[in-house]
């Protein structure tokens, strides 16, 4: 269990994130292989952060990922990096991608991203409620 948190200099977390990404104007793009290949470079990106990828899956048309990460990142800045790279690498090593947009742009602008953990929030509200507080 201790190997599923992040350490880094005095602070310890355990904060996860589920990142969606999906292509421009929704076009089903992408096959097995894209995919995969997606999957390894989101694998390198994320090492680069200091992050590190739980899943990864997607459809023809979207991405999802789960990673964890430090409190010290800034995630606007990661997600941005995530998606121009990717998208540059893709349109490189896949021919037929380029022929989906006028702009060289793979990913919608937008993204959905939401904070996740182990345990619901109802169950991390009754721990912090039942702690042993002094009594007057």
């Amino acid at each position: 269990m201790k190997d599923d948190f992040v350490s880094k200099g005095r602070s310890v977390s355990d904060l996860k994130a589920h990142l969606v990404l999906t292509t421009k104007y929704r076009r089903k793009v992408f096959d097995a292989a894209m995919l995969s290949r997606l999957h390894e470079i989101f694998l390198d990106l994320l090492i680069k952060w200091d992050c590190k990828l739980v899943e990864f899956n997607g459809e023809e048309n979207h991405i999802h990922l789960l990673f964890q990460y430090h409190p010290d990142l800034q995630i606007s800045t990661l997600v941005n990096n995530l998606k121009s790279v990717s998208s540059r690498r893709l349109r490189q090593e896949f021919t037929g991608v380029d022929t989906f947009y006028r702009k060289d742009v793979l990913w919608n602008g937008s993204y959905f991203i939401a904070s996740c953990g182990g345990v619901t929030v109802s169950t991390l509200r009754k721990y912090i409620e039942n702690q042993d507080s002094p009594k007057e």
